[in-house]
């Protein structure tokens, strides 16, 4: 695909950051299938390459670090550029560090909060004018952490609490403009994320692909109609 394909730059495109794998890899994959060509983001950047690889058709893997204001402006004007507009803004991209207050660092906090939460707000003000050309859709991905806390979660809950709280506004923000937002808060799911390794032990989590459902489903509801806030969990957690 290039810059000069018309017929790429009519089709409907999607921008999804933290997509090299997990629920961001999943949800690419899925857009692309129904039709949209797709920009996957990623600080990783061979990882990211080659899961756009993977999907092919029109796909694009591009290096970028949702913590660079600038460098997220420019990734979605090289979207917006090669695919004529966009459509479709997954907020993906994060982190968790986890530790009780005493021993969370500065470091830690930083980095949560900056990727997580500033990081969403920086990857939807770069996608603003754009998805407002358009009327587009931006889904969250935040996590029932962002409604129930625990021991040891202070960033990561902070971030999430805060994540829904833009979603929230946005949504009254954007309504008039057409852009629809959702937030969706999983519980469990089968990803890498904290390092983990996604194992037969973890069928009973929510998986990517679950999640990547869940998008499509919401992009084919009514116009006149926005579910705002998803909760998803596990049909059959294991007993405790």
């Amino acid at each position: 695909m290039t810059q000069s394909d018309p017929q790429a730059a009519s089709r409907k495109s999607a921008f999804v950051t933290g997509a090299s794998k997990g629920i961001g890899f999943a949800v690419a994959r899925a857009l692309a299938n129904a039709g949209y060509a797709v920009t996957l983001t990623s600080r990783h950047a061979g990882e990211v390459e080659a899961a756009a690889h993977d999907i092919g058709r029109d796909a694009r893997g591009v290096a970028c670090d949702v913590r660079d204001p600038q460098a997220l402006q420019q990734a979605v004007d090289a979207h917006v550029a090669a695919f004529g507009g966009l459509d479709v803004l997954f907020v993906n991209a994060g982190v968790g560090r986890f530790a009780n207050v005493a021993d969370l660092t500065t470091e830690q906090w930083q980095e949560v909060i900056d990727t997580n939460l500033n990081g969403a707000f920086y990857t939807i003000k770069a996608a603003l004018t754009a998805l407002k050309r358009r009327g587009g859709y931006i889904f969250t991905l935040s996590s029932l952490a962002g409604k129930n806390p625990f021991a040891g979660g202070a960033a990561y809950n902070a971030s999430k609490f805060g994540l829904n709280g833009l979603s929230e506004v946005l949504t009254l923000d954007l309504r008039q403009h057409g852009i629809k937002v959702t937030q969706i808060m999983p519980g469990s799911v089968a990803t890498h994320f904290g390092g983990h390794t996604p194992s037969e032990a973890d069928a009973w989590k929510i998986q990517p692909e679950d999640i990547a459902q869940l998008t499509l489903d919401l992009l084919e509801m009514p116009e006149r109609t926005l579910p705002s806030r998803i909760e998803v969990r596990p049909s059959r957690p294991p007993k405790k």
